[in-house]
């Protein structure tokens, strides 16, 4: 198994850290369109704590995955049968703004539901360890708009997370490259 990425293929530290967020933003977007559905109490408490620890992984491992970008520089794109089509550089853009906004809303949306808490005018627990006091008084109304806010962005991220996905699969079955095959962990390119 190779740990870094080659020029062919993600290595096994980028596709861990890629197929990690993923679960874990689907963990907490699940639990947040349940979250108001869940009986008060320890239910709808225990949800809110797994919601935002999977938020704050969520940030954490988006930075080590910058990072991680900066130390060990992805793949260039596939070549495809369609790369001289007359709009392949503007595909190639849209991709390129397509992770800008993925990676953007993957700290944003957490950093939001994180202001949601402080506005309510409660710390934010970490994993259980510690909790961070909240820096200003609770303003409910506040709360109240950034959690619109917070909702509004995080479907946002599922949609543009969605066309990622659909991409790769259109890359896959019509295009025939290995743009989706190399961020699997154990398959081989075509």
């Amino acid at each position: 198994m190779q740990i870094l990425n080659s020029p062919a293929r993600y290595g096994a530290i980028a596709q861990s850290l890629h197929w990690s967020v993923v679960l874990l933003v689907l963990l907490a977007w699940g639990l947040g369109v349940v979250g108001d559905e869940v009986p008060k109490g320890t239910a709808e408490a225990a949800v809110l704590f797994v919601h935002m620890s999977a938020g704050l992984l969520v940030v954490f491992l988006t930075m080590m995955r910058l990072l991680w970008r900066l130390a060990d520089p992805s793949p260039q794109p596939e070549r495809t049968e369609f790369g001289n089509f007359a709009f392949a550089g503007w595909i190639g853009l849209g991709a390129k703004l397509a992770h800008l906004g993925l990676y953007v809303l993957l700290v944003a949306v957490p950093l939001l539901g994180i202001a949601v808490e402080f506005a309510r005018g409660k710390g934010l627990p970490v994993f259980g360890l510690f909790e961070i006091a909240t820096p200003w008084p609770a303003d409910r109304a506040l709360a109240r708009n950034l959690k619109g806010i917070h909702e509004l962005l995080a479907h946002g991220l599922m949609a543009l997370a969605g066309l990622h996905a659909v991409s790769a699969l259109i890359h896959h079955w019509i295009f025939h490259d290995n743009t989706l095959v190399r961020m699997l962990p154990g398959s081989r390119g075509r």
